[in-house]
C-alpha cells in the first residue's frame, strides 16, 4: 500500500511541478522547493504566526457548509515557547476537560529565514482545524466515559487528521500550486514512512536499507533520515497507523457516496465519523455501514 501510494503522490508531482516552475523529474520536486528563496519570506516569528491566524480566519468560513457537528472549546494559535522549540514538531493540545483552557495549535519556528510556507495550509488543517480540534476538543464534549474520553488510538487520530488535510482542496485552499505540493509533500511523507514502517518489521529491511529508501525518495540528509527511522524503530506501526487511517476514512466516504448518490451529505458522513469520539477502524467501519443502510 505504501509503495502505491507513494507512486501515486509522485505522479501528481509531475503534473505540480511545471506550474511551479520546475522543469525537472518528480523526485526531485522537494528538494528544489526547498532551494527557492520564494518559498521562504520571511523575517520574523511573528509573520509566520500572523499568516496561521490569516488561514484560521479562512477555514473559519468555510466549515459550516462541510461540518453540523463541531467543537464548542475555541482553538487558538500560538508559538512554541522559546524552552522546547528546538526539540518540539508542530503539535495540537486539546482544551481542558473543565473549559478553562482552549485547544492550542503550537507553531514551532526556530529560525523563521528558513521557515518554508509550503506546507502551513496543509499543517493548519492536520494539527487545528478541522483536524486534531474537531476530533479531541470534540471528543471531551461528548459525555462520554473518562476511559473513551481521555484513551487513544493513532489509527483514527491520526487518521482523521491526515483526511482533513484532504479536505483543503474541497475549501479551496490547494489553489496556489504551492500550497498544493505542500499537501503532496506532507501526504508523502506518510506514504514513505508506510513502507519503511513495514519493510523494517514486516519484510526485513535493515536500518541502512531505510534510511537510504528515505533519502532517496524524500530528498533527505542522513542526519534528517536516520532520526526519522530511528522513531520507527523503537515505536512499530506508529508512522503506519496514519496513512492506514486516512486511506480507511477516505474509503468509507467513497463507498457512501457510490451507496447514496444524490442523498450522501458530506456534513452528516462527518458527524457519523465524529459523534462517538475515538474509534477502532473496525468499528467505525460497522458504524458507517450502518448509516448507510438506515439512510437508504
Amino acid at each position: 500500500i505504501g509503495l502505491k501510494e507513494v507512486a501515486r503522490i509522485q505522479g501528481e508531482y509531475g503534473k505540480i511541478g511545471p506550474k511551479m516552475g520546475y522543469p525537472g523529474p518528480a523526485a526531485g520536486l522537494p528538494k528544489w522547493v526547498s532551494e527557492q528563496p520564494k518559498y521562504k519570506p520571511f523575517t520574523t516569528d511573528q509573520q509566520v504566526i500572523e499568516v496561521f491566524q490569516k488561514l484560521d480566519t479562512q477555514v473559519r468560513a468555510k466549515l459550516p457548509a462541510l461540518f453540523t457537528l463541531m467543537p464548542k472549546a475555541p482553538l487558538e494559535v500560538r508559538l512554541e515557547p522559546e524552552l522546547t522549540r528546538e526539540t518540539a514538531s508542530d503539535h495540537y493540545s486539546a482544551p481542558a476537560a473543565d473549559g478553562s483552557r482552549p485547544g492550542v495549535f503550537w507553531s514551532v519556528v526556530n529560525d523563521p529565514k528558513q521557515y518554508g510556507k509550503t506546507g502551513m495550509v496543509t499543517l493548519y488543517l492536520h494539527e487545528g482545524q478541522p483536524g486534531h480540534h474537531f476530533h479531541l476538543a470534540l471528543t471531551q464534549e461528548l459525555g462520554l466515559p473518562n476511559f473513551r474520553k481521555f484513551g487513544g488510538n493513532t489509527a483514527f487520530t491520526e487518521g482523521w487528521a491526515l483526511y482533513a488535510e484532504t479536505l483543503g482542496k474541497e475549501m479551496g485552499l490547494f489553489d496556489q500550486p504551492e500550497d498544493y505540493f505542500g499537501h503532496l509533500n506532507d501526504e508523502m511523507l506518510r506514504a514513505a514512512r508506510l513502507v519503511v514502517d513495514t519493510g523494517m518489521h514486516s519484510k526485513g529491511w535493515s536500518r541502512e536499507q531505510a534510511i537510504t529508501y528515505f533519502k532517496d525518495t524524500l530528498g533527505y540528509s542522513d542526519l534528517e533520515a536516520r532520526a526519522q527511522i530511528e522513531r520507527y524503530m523503537v515505536m512499530p506501526g506508529q508512522a503506519l497507523a496514519y496513512k492506514i487511517g486516512a486511506l480507511k476514512i477516505v474509503e468509507l466516504r467513497q463507498r457512501a457516496q457510490a451507496a447514496l448518490g444524490d442523498r450522501f451529505s458530506l456534513p452528516e458522513f462527518h458527524r457519523v465519523v465524529l459523534d462517538e469520539g475515538t474509534l477502532p477502524l473496525a468499528v467505525l467501519e460497522a458504524k458507517v455501514d450502518r448509516w448507510i443502510a438506515a439512510s437508504k
